[in-house]
């Protein structure tokens, strides 16, 4: 029961906070669509709070510098695309192997953050400020629908300690 009951609280939190995110983006001008890939990140990452937080934002933040690492390094050559397609299988190593360093552990975040630059057309001032209020509307949706199961739970403990 108590599983429904946070998985209730965050669908509602998720679901208030999602609204507001869309109009969020509208008025700073922000990628709608970026911000809730940001969202997922924080959420499919395993570790949660602010750890999570940290290990999502370093790890989408990372993906989006590879992501231009292939840009702009398949540009050098653009007669060759084999030296694009060679750069793409390099970086897609790296962007795994680098998840032996903590921070940069959760390797679909990077490939969250490659993508999400890569649907952006390359255009990191657009999608990096996207990203990262997205990675704090994920916090915010996760941990205000934990903070509201917890609350009703500790009502109804309170409620049935006092019968």
């Amino acid at each position: 029961m108590l599983a429904m009951n946070v998985i209730l609280a965050i669908a509602i939190t998720t679901g208030i906070l999602s609204g507001i995110w869309g109009w969020v983006a509208v008025s700073l001008g922000l990628l709608s669509w970026a911000g809730f890939l940001g969202c997922t990140a924080y959420f499919a990452c395993p570790q949660g709070g602010l750890k999570g937080l940290a290990i999502s934002t370093c790890t989408t933040m990372s993906g989006v510098v590879w992501a231009l690492v292939i840009i702009y390094g398949s540009a050098l050559a653009p007669h060759l695309e084999i030296v694009g397609y060679m750069m793409t299988g390099v970086v897609a190593f790296l962007m795994c192997i680098q998840s032996k360093q903590l921070l940069l552990s959760f390797v679909p975040g990077t490939f969250i953050g490659a993508c999400t630059t890569f649907a952006g057309q390359g255009d990191w001032r657009a999608v990096v400020p996207s990203l990262l209020v997205g990675l704090l509307f994920g916090y915010a949706m996760k941990n205000s629908g934990l903070w509201l199961a917890n609350r009703k739970a500790e009502r109804k403990q309170t409620e049935e300690s006092a019968l």
